[in-house]
């Protein structure tokens, strides 16, 4: 079984800010360290083959929903 690296989006991100975007939560069977808080999907990509681990996105919780409403 492979490891599974689980990330998110960051919530005050601003299109075209070019700054990192995605949120390392967290990481299952994966012997790995991260120093990186924001992370940019290409970085994701690059960790989650190298080590074999799975990308898991997390959805966003009902409080989003109710700030867009």
């Amino acid at each position: 079984m492979s490891g599974k690296i689980f990330y998110r989006e960051r919530r005050k991100v601003v299109d075209g800010a070019k700054q990192p975007r995605y949120v390392l939560v967290a990481v299952a069977d994966v012997n790995l360290k991260v120093f990186g808080k924001h992370l940019r999907m290409s970085e994701l990509k690059a960790i989650s083959e190298a080590t074999g681990a799975e990308l898991v996105p997390l959805p966003r919780g009902s409080k989003h929903a109710e700030e867009e409403e």
